[in-house]
């Protein structure tokens, strides 16, 4: 796996590495990186792309839709939710870009995007998100600070497996096991989270107008998704088609999401980094070819977007080889692997931060 930045551990169950840099940590290292990358254009908008990706996903995700209306009540409706899932994934990716201001110049028009395709078409709230996606950007893998780490459902540091007790403690005790089923649950969870976060007054400031348009968008999906799907099938078959096509949402999300940092090493207050060593040795990359690109929706250059997450999703691919041969003359450790492979990590990372709730093991 990648290199330790501490002596402490080997154990990435246990390993920390880091906590909130200076103010200089955007020092000379990620400044002359940022340099190179800013030389070579790889920042620049790419219109042209976007166009065309945004406009083929709307077609396909409109197609999908009339299927669903031209195929009326069947069961065969079930590959049109497996179809669905697929491309509410597909459009969930084009919201992150709009998120990072890959889309367009103008901020207001990448929340305009972000929300259309996050509220409106998936029902998932993009303020939310935004909210939670940046903490998870600007420290990630921080025990303490990325939300993508913090204790729930699964455990993701020996820490919080070792205060659990009951039903929680057995679900750590066996999440390995129980991670991609439970990804099933990650859609739904989504909704959830978000609607919550809209009707809490104490959250992120957000103004009442923006928070009302949102809510009114998230309305609109939710009441049109549960109408198309009682209106055209039985109810047997409306609840089987919301629980695969929502299940097979959240799953594809998961797995998605779930390479990206998980079994990579997590920090601490205590430790320090800089931006650049911070941002390289949290993430990993997924090797593959455009499939691979189209499929993780430029996720799998994970190191590359959060060194800049701004950067267009075509131009992550380019500047790889780049940012590799960066850290390799810094003697920084760039970790790449196989999707399959990333997998096998993630459960191997959660089933030893369980190891000490397993009682025939020993610590």
């Amino acid at each position: 796996m990648t290199t330790d930045v501490s002596d402490r551990s080997t154990d990435p169950a246990d390993h920390t590495a880091s906590a909130e840099p200076p103010p200089s940590s955007r020092g000379s290292d990620y400044a002359a990186l940022s340099r190179e990358v800013r030389q070579s254009g790889l920042l620049k908008r790419r219109p042209g792309y976007y166009s065309v990706k945004v406009g083929a996903n709307l077609l396909l995700l409109a197609a999908g839709w009339t299927a669903f209306a031209l195929i009326g009540q069947s069961w065969w409706q079930l590959l049109t939710a497996v179809f669905l899932a697929v491309m509410f994934t597909q459009t969930g990716f084009i919201g992150h870009d709009a998120g990072h201001h890959q889309i367009a110049a103008s901020k207001r028009v990448n929340n305009l995007l972000g929300r259309v395709h996050a509220d409106l078409l998936i029902g998932l709230s993009y303020g939310w998100w935004i909210a939670k996606h940046n903490r998870h950007h600007s420290h990630p893998n921080h025990v303490d600070r990325d939300p993508d780490i913090a204790d729930g459902a699964i455990a993701f540091t020996r820490d919080h497996a070792r205060v659990r007790r009951g039903p929680y403690a057995w679900l750590a005790r066996h999440q390995a096991w129980l991670f991609f089923p439970m990804l099933l649950l990650e859609g739904l969870a989504l909704h959830v989270a978000g609607i919550r976060a809209l009707l809490d007054r104490t959250g992120a400031a957000t103004s009442r107008a923006t928070k009302l348009a949102e809510a009114g968008l998230l309305a609109a999906h939710l009441g049109g998704y549960l109408a198309a799907l009682f209106l055209v099938l039985s109810p047997l078959q409306a609840v089987c088609f919301l629980l695969v096509h929502q299940g097979l949402f959240g799953l594809y999300m998961g797995c998605s999401f779930a390479p990206n940092h998980k079994g990579m090493p997590i920090f601490a207050n205590e430790d320090r980094i800089d931006f650049l060593r911070r941002q390289v040795l949290t993430s990993r990359n997924i090797r593959g070819h455009r499939f691979i690109d189209f499929a993780l929706g430029g996720l799998n250059y994970q190191i590359e977007h959060h060194l800049f997450p701004s950067m267009p999703r075509p131009s992550l691919r380019h500047s790889q080889e780049l940012v590799r041969a960066y850290c390799a003359r810094h003697g920084i450790a760039y970790y790449e692997t196989g999707l399959f492979n990333s997998y096998a990590e993630v459960l191997r990372h959660l089933h030893a931060v369980g190891g000490p709730l397993r009682p025939e093991l020993e610590y």
